[in-house]
């Protein structure tokens, strides 16, 4: 088994005060995530899974339980530790690309960079938006470039830190069914390389591309299991209708 790299113990987290007001989000929630693994996390609205993704993010922490990242407990740490984890260890997408508007591509992906003591980040972004296919786009803004291609710019951002675990906060969401599978296909390489994904998603035709599916409802994980069935989406681009389309007109 590769390197553990998450583990979270008996991980709740509760909002509001009190019997009546408070709301459980979370309720006592273990699992292990190693190195290499390409997981979705699956639940409708309100489950919980956003929630569990923020904490094993690093964007919150845990009413209760102990959370435990590439062998350091930081369940404890303040925000600041919190902050400094996140920008060396993990990378975000995000459904809304989350981009700065009027900044182009390069520019969005150097941000992560902005703060480190790194003297190549012009390099480093190039180099992520190249892993992404985008290397001809580097100077488009955001409203010059598709929705495909927007999240491809959030993915290079991603990537830029070479973080150990990329999470992925239904990446599809606003984009159409076949940039959905060009970014799951893009997913998919990138764990093919070495990768560590995972993907938050209320749909099962996004989860079936990963290798592992976490069904989680009410706050509490009611499945685990390894996708025997899983689908390769290069396989799904190859025999959709647009590239028939465009190959009989070759």
């Amino acid at each position: 088994m590769n390197k553990k790299l998450i583990e979270a113990i008996n991980i709740s987290k509760m909002y509001g005060r009190g019997v009546d007001t408070s709301v459980t989000a979370l309720d006592k929630v273990s699992l292990e995530i190693h190195e290499g693994e390409f997981i979705a996390i699956m639940g409708a609205s309100g489950s919980g899974k956003s929630t569990l993704m923020n904490i094993l993010g690093c964007l919150d922490k845990p009413t209760e339980g102990t959370l435990i990242l590439d062998g350091v407990e930081v369940s404890k740490l303040g925000d600041e530790e919190l902050a400094v984890v996140r920008n060396k260890k993990i990378g975000f997408v995000f459904q809304s690309f989350n981009l700065l508007a009027r900044t182009n591509a390069l520019e969005n992906v150097e941000l992560p960079l902005l703060y480190s003591d790194r003297s190549n980040i012009t390099e480093l972004a190039r180099k992520a938006l190249q892993s992404v296919s985008l290397s001809d786009r580097i100077h488009h803004l955001p409203n010059e470039l598709s929705g495909g291609q927007q999240q491809r710019v959030a993915i290079a951002r991603a990537l830029v830190n070479d973080p150990e675990i990329v999470f992925a906060d239904e990446p599809t969401g606003n984009l159409d069914s076949r940039s959905s599978v060009e970014i799951m296909s893009l997913l998919q390489k990138l764990n093919a390389q070495g990768r560590t994904i995972v993907v938050v998603t209320h749909e099962q035709d996004i989860a079936r591309y990963a290798g592992r599916i976490i069904q989680i409802a009410d706050g509490k994980i009611t499945s685990d299991m390894k996708n025997t069935k899983r689908i390769n989406a290069e396989d799904t681009i190859s025999r959709s209708p647009e590239t028939e389309v465009a190959d009989e007109n070759r």
